[in-house]
């Protein structure tokens, strides 16, 4: 699938959106799109050039020159302020999803508006702004039946870094503003709201999707960032015991401040008999997969209880398939049920996520262990793919 170059779809600068600047708006007056001048070096809303971060091909990446993109009547353009890493950027780099040419990557952004299309009612250019990982089309069959994530078909509505220019950019394009992008409350900081973007609404979704009872047991494979959100979101829906599988010690400390109870590590133990261990045979109510891996999500199938659920968030980057064994699985008659579920969007949810960093109910900033510049970006995607120096999550700054 070719990328959408510079996020235009549907924008005055696009074949679709070309000569219709001038509109009229909802109360029937003629309208233009609104926007902020920028500076010299943008050419002020109207054109001008601006830097991005983009896979150039399968295995290579750098930084280049792009067209500030425009807004569509129902869009906005965003100035970034603070975007994130996520291993999804490596997966895809390295081929995940199939070859891309001079895609800008990243999904994972806030900032501040810079321009809306004409129809936009819920915010104005200068507003402090989070935008979703995914950003559905809201008029889809499938968001009407509630699955927005899925608009357009399979993991549709993932269009950052995927079908359309991501946030790694100085400006980024956000299709449907009124519905994809949350206003930041203040208190709240660029660098804490980011997190809301995937890491929060990704992990708190395996808690959700797990069906937690009240006092339940919770085993969360994986600790890394969706899986210490998904550890954090289990103790907040009243987790009895939650249980964090991880061998770094860094990660390890940082599940048990989340929320985790015990820590199984699979390089010293067996995570099978430990965790039947810790629930006296029985198997967790839960089991929440978030790493991606074949080996990870048979354990999860093994540790659940008969009628239990196991919640996967992973990212299944390798293989053709993803294997259930048989006997654990009561030869398909034990009552596991597995739910699956790509990171939820839309402003509601935003919002939601939003609430709980206000409320100071979590901090998910102590993932942040590393922070460059935007100028820096080569050398922060390399640190994030590599995993270097006990990294958990890279923060990029914007000036």
């Amino acid at each position: 699938m070719k990328p959408v170059d510079a996020s235009l779809r549907g924008s005055a600068d696009s074949p679709q959106g070309r000569g219709r600047v001038k509109r009229r708006d909802r109360r029937g007056r003629a309208g233009h799109v609104r926007g902020v001048l920028g500076d010299a070096r943008h050419g002020g809303t109207f054109g001008g050039t601006m830097q991005a971060f983009v896979m150039k091909e399968i295995g290579r990446v750098g930084l280049v020159d792009k067209p500030v993109p425009r807004p569509g009547p129902l869009d906005a353009v965003v100035r970034t302020t603070n975007a994130l890493i996520c291993t999804s950027d490596s997966h895809t780099v390295s081929g995940g999803i199939g070859p891309r040419e001079n895609l800008t990557l990243g999904h994972e952004g806030v900032g501040v508006v810079h321009e809306v299309g004409g129809e936009v009612t819920a915010f104005r250019p200068g507003d402090r702004v989070l935008v979703g990982a995914i950003t559905p089309d809201w008029g889809d069959l499938a968001s009407q039946n509630g699955h927005p994530s899925q608009s357009g078909g399979p993991l549709g509505g993932f269009k950052f870094a995927n079908s359309k220019d991501g946030v790694f950019a100085e400006y980024f394009h956000v299709n449907e503003a009124d519905a994809n992008l949350a206003r930041i409350p203040d208190g709240v900081p660029d660098e804490m709201a980011v997190y809301c973007a995937d890491m929060l609404s990704t992990g708190f979704m395996g808690a959700e999707n797990g069906n937690i009872p009240i006092g339940g047991t919770v085993a969360v494979l994986a600790q890394g960032p969706v899986g210490l959100m998904a550890t954090a979101g289990a103790k907040l829906r009243g987790a009895g015991l939650v249980i964090g599988v991880e061998s770094v010690p860094s990660r390890q400390k940082l599940a048990r401040d989340y929320g985790a109870d015990e820590i199984v590590d699979f390089t010293t133990e067996d995570v099978v008999e430990r965790i039947l261990d810790l629930t006296e045979g029985q198997g967790v109510d839960t089991a929440i997969e978030a790493l991606g891996a074949d080996v990870t999500f048979q354990t999860a199938i093994k540790i659940t209880k008969p009628g239990g659920t196991v919640s996967n968030t992973g990212y299944y980057g390798e293989g053709e398939f993803v294997r259930i064994p048989r006997i654990e699985w009561g030869v398909g008659m034990a009552d596991k049920t597995i739910t699956t579920g790509l990171c939820p969007g839309g402003r509601l949810r935003l919002e939601r996520l939003l609430r709980v960093l206000q409320r100071k109910r979590l901090d998910p900033t102590h993932m942040t262990t590393h922070t460059f510049r935007f100028d820096e970006m080569e050398r922060a995607f390399e640190v994030s793919d590599k995993k270097l120096d006990d990294m958990v999550k890279v923060l990029i700054t914007f000036s």
